[in-house]
């Protein structure tokens, strides 16, 4: 943890000085995209390792194969491609914002349901019905994710943005599933220790909806009260 806090420390300092830096930090100093980030890499960390740690109790409590536990997600699938389809016009009518909100909203509170899961949890119960929450959610969420991550960027810096949300993404990945793996290391059975990743999950996805509450949904309201045609011409006469 020191070593990765120096290395960050030190590619932060070196961003600030580079003529072209990889990571301009000023992408930063949007709320709406800092919001974005935080909310990206929360919301990635929860649902790799919801998939991560749903897999173990399908196969290693339900007893299913792997064949049966690929298909038990099948559900939540459906619900977010149906769902992803209505977003354009859903941020066109409500905003970006709103709808990132209500998507997470539905995320957290599928995986709250998912913390009620036991070994002895029907699968429609236990498993479907909060899987569907989690496909309506996600539909909504991920698109609006990405354009809060790059809203308002500079066409100079368009490539950048799009990097930090895939960065976010991939980071958000790799730390939830450790961080959850430690947090349920200390349970018992596999039963309890899926609960308890899903309990730490769920609030990686509060804190994510916090941030879009107290950055994204601020910064969006301030950006849509602008004349339309500002962020353009002021980047055209960059």
């Amino acid at each position: 943890m020191t070593i990765g806090a120096v290395v960050s420390a030190v590619f932060v300092a070196n961003e600030s000085r580079a003529q072209q830096p990889i990571m301009p930090l000023r992408l930063f100093a949007s709320r709406q995209r800092s919001g974005a980030a935080i909310s990206r890499l929360l919301f990635a960390g929860a649902m790799i390792a919801f998939f991560f740690f749903t897999t173990q109790f399908l196969q290693g409590v339900y007893g299913w194969n792997p064949l049966q536990a690929g298909l038990a997600f099948l559900p939540m699938t459906i619900v977010q491609f149906v769902f992803s389809l209505f977003v354009p016009r859903l941020t066109q009518r409500y905003g970006t914002g709103w709808v990132l909100v209500t998507g997470l909203a539905f995320v957290l509170a599928g995986m709250a349901w998912m913390t009620q899961l036991t070994a002895d949890t029907s699968y429609v119960v236990g498993v479907t019905l909060p899987m569907v929450l989690i496909g309506f959610g996600q539909g909504l969420a991920f698109g609006p994710l990405t354009a809060a991550g790059i809203a308002g960027a500079h066409i100079d810096d368009a490539g950048a943005a799009s990097g930090l949300v895939n960065t976010a993404h991939q980071l958000g990945s790799t730390l939830g599933v450790a961080l959850l793996t430690a947090v349920a290391a200390g349970a018992t059975t596999i039963a309890a220790r899926v609960v308890d990743a899903y309990i730490g999950g769920a609030v990686m996805l509060a804190i994510a909806l916090l941030a879009a509450v107290v950055l994204i949904l601020p910064a969006e309201r301030t950006a849509r009260s602008r004349p339309k045609g500002s962020v353009i011409e002021s980047a055209a006469h960059h």
